[in-house]
């Protein structure tokens, strides 16, 4: 109510005392929840039926608590240190032992709650929030608290907690991260550290990182330019590598790189902003920076993987194209979702059971023509080519055909060179879609109510971030002009970009629809038949590629590692889940997804001649993988005495 004079008082001070009591107060009264009684947490009833099922598990978690691998910790840290450091910490499942060893006898309750009690009292706290905003904040503190009960927690109620981690609730998150900083997590680069690069990512207390998630902030989940703000981005990505992915929480790093915001509100409005406060630069110095960081990352890591996140079109493009060819990287926006849209197409195919090269036949109408769209045409432009090439044939010939039953719109309707008032300012990816057809008398501008009834498309893909694109009258000429059950995409994040929703999806077309979004919808009952709409989210495959990739020792990631991950995350789906209608695996299983895409990465490298890995080392890939893959329990601690 009043936050204008908050603001300008804030402004007015410099003292830093002043500007955090605003902050607290402003989050406080944002993020308060309704009846919120610590006594009540949970009912009795609710506890019995708990210790009851957790009595098995306890006993079990017990036995193999002694057997685990122990951890040693540096002998500088005792008591406290280690209590507060967030990859040591167990907070009251510290055994009595390891109190008197590490120093914490005494510093502790008396009182020993073993993981299962610890989990069951996190997830009592964490729904009787009912703002998604503080349930993230809650799960955020909970990792900088202990890492390892964040990851369980994470990974045993996936299904709830993922689109609290990461997409939608991210989004909301980014938008309110300086009011949210707590603590430093990940690393910031600006232009201002030009020529430093290599002495910062010496600062960084990891000695083995695996995986790093980079962004500029550039493009944020539909909410745009977001500068320094974007933190959470990387951070929730990291997050589902370790819960999805089973990659160690200490072997992550997410990074931003600020190099200034054209978003106006946050550059002179915002007194809280924690990025620099002028306008977003795009020239050489922006590229000589990035070339600086990852020369750095390389350097201390060399078999780093380097996911780029969140990066405009006008630079996403080409940054890939920059090092891809040279590095372990990949663009997640770009080449994640393509293959998981891939994945999302070939299960669909096994729906109206059709073969893999069924792929190459049909009509496909894309609504968005930015970095994720252009990425995922591409995708599935070569993945057509890849399922009936053979030998002898020409890739390159294979992949100009499949292009011409593309149809691909941006804001200003068809891509295509004829009637094009803007031929020249089409990136080359973009003209290779639009210079020939399948299907004659198309030009540049065409609609989607002009293009339907002459493509007759049987798959639309959604990707503009504009809510409600896919309207009614839309999805009816859908229904209408394909020849077959309509394969339907909304893609854009969050939930409210969705081009349209999973109920309108399924009335529209008399529930004849295969369905997927890229935010969650719930199952919905269509002339008494439960109809379960699969989320198209890129976490059923870039774990997975991470995983392969890093374990493969991969020079680089290419097209084929990923086609190869694609088809594991089709082929994963069990036959309950194809019965339900679903083209991708329910999120539970999510962990044995990411195995079986690493397990296929692996392979695809090995097959290229890209993987470094001694095989002749490895019983077989499947247990190799297996054993690699981190799971988050606690294990014991100790100090040894001849530290130095």
């Amino acid at each position: 109510k009043n936050w204008p004079s908050v603001r300008a008082a804030a402004a007015s001070h410099h003292n830093r005392r002043v500007v955090m009591s605003l902050k607290r107060i402003l989050l406080v009264r944002r993020l308060s929840t309704k009846g919120f009684d610590p006594p009540r947490l949970y009912d009795i009833q609710t506890l019995a039926g708990y210790q009851k099922e957790a009595a098995v598990i306890a006993d079990q978690e017990e036995d193999k608590y002694a057997l685990r691998k122990a951890l040693r910790v540096p002998s500088k840290r005792r008591g406290m240190e280690i209590y507060q450091d967030p990859l040591y910490n167990k907070g009251t499942s510290f055994e009595y032992g390891e109190r008197d060893r590490l120093g914490l006898r005494g510093l502790l309750p008396p009182a020993y709650l073993d993981m299962e009690k610890q989990l069951f009292k996190i997830m009592c706290t964490l729904r009787k929030l009912d703002d998604d905003v503080a349930k993230h904040m809650f799960l955020a503190d909970l990792n900088d608290r202990n890492t390892t009960l964040f990851h369980r927690v994470l990974v045993r109620h996936i299904e709830e907690l993922a689109p609290i981690v990461y997409t939608p609730c991210v989004g909301q998150a980014v938008e309110l991260y300086a009011g949210m900083y707590r603590r430093p997590r990940g690393m910031f680069f600006t232009l201002d550290d030009a020529g430093h690069c290599q002495a910062m990512v010496a600062n960084y207390p990891s000695k083995d990182i695996s995986i790093v998630v980079i962004t500029d902030g550039s493009r944020i989940l539909g909410i745009g330019d977001q500068g320094s703000n974007a933190m959470p981005i990387p951070v929730g990505k990291l997050a589902l590598y370790c819960a999805a992915g089973g990659i160690a929480p200490h072997r992550v790093l997410p990074i931003v790189i600020d190099a200034g915001t054209d978003n106006i509100t946050l550059r002179e409005h915002d007194p809280f902003y924690l990025g620099l406060k002028i306008p977003r630069e795009r020239g050489q110095r922006y590229y000589h920076l990035i070339d600086e960081i990852l020369s750095a990352l390389y350097t201390r890591w060399p078999h780093i993987l380097v996911q780029f996140e969140d990066f405009e079109s006008k630079t996403a493009a080409p940054l890939l194209e920059r090092y891809r060819h040279e590095r372990l990287c990949f663009n997640d926006d770009i080449q994640g979702t393509g293959a998981t849209v891939v994945a999302g197409i070939l299960a669909a195919l096994r729906q109206l059971d059709l073969p893999v090269s069924a792929l190459a036949h049909q009509r496909i109408l894309i609504a968005g023509a930015g970095s994720a769209g252009i990425g995922t045409a591409i995708a599935l432009r070569n993945a057509a080519a890849r399922c009936i090439l053979k030998n002898n044939m020409n890739f390159a010939q294979l992949t100009k055909e499949a292009a011409s039953k593309f149809y691909i719109l941006d804001a200003h309707g068809l891509l295509a060179k004829d009637g094009a008032f803007d031929w020249d300012q089409f990136t080359p990816d973009q003209q290779s879609f639009a210079q020939d057809f399948d299907v004659p008398n198309l030009y540049r501008g065409q609609t989607l109510t002009q293009l339907i009834p002459k493509i007759q498309p049987t798959i639309i893909l959604g990707l503009t971030a504009v809510p409600g694109l896919f309207s009614s009258e839309i999805l009816q000429l859908i229904n209408q002009y394909c020849p077959q059950r309509p394969i339907i995409m909304a893609l854009s994040n969050p939930t409210s970009k969705a081009e349209c929703t999973a109920a309108q999806a399924y009335s529209c077309s008399d529930g004849r629809a295969i369905f997927a979004s890229g935010s969650p919808f719930p199952s919905i009952e269509f002339n008494s038949k439960i109809l379960t709409p699969s989320q198209c989210n890129n976490m059923f495959i870039f774990p997975g590629v991470g995983l392969g990739a890093s374990l493969s020792k991969s020079i680089t990631i290419s097209d084929s590692m990923l086609y190869a991950a694609s088809t594991a995350c089709a082929d994963s789906l069990t036959q309950d889940e194809l019965d339900r209608g679903q083209v991708f695996a329910s999120v539970t299983r999510i962990r044995q997804v990411s195995k079986q895409v690493a397990i296929a990465v692996i392979e695809a490298a090995r097959a290229e001649g890209l993987s470094q890995l001694d095989f002749d080392a490895i019983p077989d890939i499947p247990s190799f993988v297996d054993s690699k893959m981190y799971f988050p329990h606690y294990v014991p601690l100790y100090q040894s005495p001849y530290d130095i």
